[in-house]
């Protein structure tokens, strides 16, 4: 069974001992703490603020903003833990630091991101139809110093947010400002780093930022990680996000080992330790390049946004899933490659009237995205190609080198329009309605094998009633409708293990959602904010991992139902406690006996890796004199190893980190 944890499971305790980091800037005590004018105020007053107050902003209590304060003093010593300042997201890895972070959100084992849509500066991370998994969304190009702010919603009740972000969604901003600094990191587990970064005024109120990041990581583990990453950003703006232009150029270079699932047998006669392999040359290369631009109009009725972006991406992962079961003489080795090319744009307007006396902030878009990849799985010796494929029953294919090899272009388009109704002083109605068209064609390069086409729409109403403020307080209650996107080769049967068997249904092109929550947002107690939830979610095809074959499976429909709690606290301004608690029951809809066949699920209705709860409790000391801190524990709670019967169970697992910096002046800082 895929590990929902390998690294961090077995090594939260020398990862809190042994990484130290430590920073030269030329003005900052944290590498990228440069703050932009809106955050002026906020360090002034030296008061930590984690969360921005959505007070009558917000559309739900699980929508949120992390401020650029949280992001300076929170520990992270890999790019995944960002994101999981937002609350109840667990942002963990499985096979090393060289693929696509595990994700897991509301009781929902996400994969690489299959009902998380992530974002930067409007650019999509997600990709559909992906080699490895659908809505594979790997992060490594980012360097996290350039993240400004990151900004989360939950559930599918927000019109302009489509495919992938039907559980949740997070949008990271990117800085205009940047000071210079120099920066260096090491660990005693590889874990290295250098970083050169900064900005210039480059006249007429233009700003340029540029930055250059090169890393290594080897990880714990027998066979190190080696994992290698460059990756460098470009960036010109002028103004601000309310109005304001940006240009951006990224571009990422990565590869290194993967260690990933082991037999246990295997360890317990000595074979391998518990950090060894039995393939210590699976592993992963990949690559992206992209230009996005972004300009912004807004006055006192109005606004209007306009977003384009263009991507060219690429990966190859060579990963040993099953070891000699299918191949005793060569083993089993896989490799997955993936070139694609992404283009899309986005144009939103905005407007505040008056309809029948009651204020009404309408906006309403288009969004479209278009990708052309090729995509193919071949058989492997310690990477090198065998011109024979196994599926596990038999060589279906002789003689050639790919397994499977296809050509794809999707397509997905969508108008949106919402309005938020002003009713009274103390109530708030939004009506939103998402009009999506999903286009997908494939074309194997495989003689014998099939093409075709598949093409889908989807209306998907969303509606929020909101109440208050009273007291400080909110009460929201919200509903509405949304998808993810499947893989388009097991939507046409072309490659049938992307999907379920062809004999037993069709797989969608679109996977529908449906959700309603209900909940409280309060910040009546001095220095005290708090969010609760209760929410309802059900899927019409659950995505589930099928470890033998490396991919991602749409089967039978599933509903989860839990509740979430999130506070900070503020004793003082310098000082900031956090605590985030979410518990969740997943199940299949059917009884899994009457699945058996068709979905290889026996017994019972439990939803494999979807854990039953998850917890954050966390500390931000803020400039005490040169002292600065962060400390968070976190917990996943146990989960079923196997679709269907309620054991085996795993644990689960506690990781603490802890951050501590001393900034003896303004031009040096000392990490640890």
């Amino acid at each position: 069974m895929r590990p929902l944890c390998n690294r961090e499971r077995e090594t939260h305790w020398l990862t809190l001992c042994v990484v130290v980091l430590c920073g030269l800037s030329a003005s900052a005590a944290k590498a990228g703490a440069a703050t932009s004018e809106s955050d002026a105020s906020t360090v002034a007053a030296v008061v930590v603020t984690s969360r921005e107050d959505l007070t009558g902003k917000a559309l739900t209590a699980s929508q949120g903003v992390v401020t650029p304060k949280e992001l300076e003093l929170r520990p992270a010593y890999r790019v995944g833990q960002l994101l999981e300042a937002v609350p109840g997201l667990v942002v963990t890895a499985h096979s090393g630091e060289g693929k696509a972070n595990q994700y897991l959100l509301r009781g929902e084992n996400l994969d690489h991101g299959i009902d998380l849509a992530n974002f930067v500066d409007g650019m999509p991370i997600n990709r559909p139809t992906n080699a490895h998994g659908q809505g594979y969304s790997d992060l490594n190009f980012l360097i996290p110093e350039l993240i400004e702010r990151v900004s989360y919603t939950k559930g599918p009740y927000y019109a302009d947010l489509g495919d992938f972000g039907g559980v949740g969604s997070e949008h990271m901003h990117m800085r205009n400002v940047l000071d210079d600094q120099i920066s260096l990191s090491g660990g005693t587990m590889g874990d290295d780093e250098a970083l050169a970064a900064g900005s210039r005024a480059v006249g007429g109120g233009s700003t340029l930022l540029g930055a250059l990041e090169a890393s290594h990581v080897d990880g714990p583990f027998t066979h190190p990680d080696n994992f290698r990453k460059l990756a460098g950003a470009l960036r010109w703006s002028e103004g601000n996000q309310a109005n304001g232009d940006s240009l951006t150029a990224l571009f990422f270079r990565g590869e290194g080992r993967n260690t990933t699932d082991q037999p246990l047998r295997a360890i317990e006669d000595g074979q391998i330790s518990r950090w060894g392999s039995l393939d210590p040359t699976d592993g992963n290369r990949s690559f992206r390049q992209s230009l996005s631009a972004r300009s912004a109009r807004s006055g006192e009725d109005g606004w209007i946004i306009a977003e384009a972006f263009a991507i060219h991406s690429g990966m190859t992962l060579w990963n040993n899933f099953t070891h000699f079961l299918n191949d005793a003489a060569n083993g089993d080795q896989e490799q997955q490659d993936e070139t694609r090319t992404t283009l899309g744009a986005s144009l939103t307007f905005g407007r505040t009237l008056a309809v029948f006396s009651l204020p009404n902030q309408i906006s309403a878009g288009f969004q479209d995205r278009y990708d052309a990849l090729y995509v193919d799985r071949r058989h492997t010796r310690q990477r090198s190609d065998l011109l024979y494929c196994n599926d596990g029953d038999g060589d279906y294919s002789v003689g050639q080198t790919a397994c499977t090899a296809d050509r794809v272009v999707l397509n997905d388009a969508a108008l949106f329009f919402q309005d938020d109704i002003r009713l009274t002083s103390w109530a708030r109605l939004v009506l939103g309605l998402r009009e999506e068209e999903s286009d997908g064609r494939d074309r194997s390069q495989l003689s014998g094998f099939t093409r075709g086409r598949a093409s889908e729409k989807l209306a998907q109403p969303k509606g929020d009633l909101i109440f208050g403020p009273w007291f400080d307080t909110e009460i929201y209650a919200s509903a509405g409708k949304g998808f993810h996107s499947d893989d388009v080769r097991g939507v046409l049967g072309t490659v049938p293990v992307e999907g379920v068997p062809f004999g037993i249904g069709r797989v969608p092109l679109m996977a529908k959602t449906w959700a309603e929550e209900i909940g409280l947002r309060n910040h009546s107690l001095p220095g005290l904010d708090w969010q609760a939830v209760v929410f309802d979610q059900i899927y019409s095809s659950e995505m589930i991992y099928d470890q033998d074959a490396g991919q991602d499976q749409a089967t039978a429909p599933s509903r989860r139902q839990g509740a979430e709690i999130s506070a900070q606290y503020r004793p003082i301004p310098k000082v900031e406690l956090s605590a985030d608690l979410a518990s969740t029951r997943a199940w299949f809809f059917d009884n899994a006996k009457t699945l058996t066949n068709f979905y290889g699920i026996v017994g019972g209705t439990h939803i494999a890796n979807a854990p039953t709860y998850t917890g954050s409790i966390g500390l931000l000391l803020d400039q005490i004199g040169p002292w600065s801190a962060g400390v968070e524990e976190r917990i996943l709670g146990p989960y079923p190893l196997t679709n269907g019967p309620a054991n085996p169970r795993a644990h689960g697992y506690k990781e603490t980190n802890i951050t501590v910096s001393y900034a003896p002046s303004s031009r040096l800082a000392v990490r640890l």
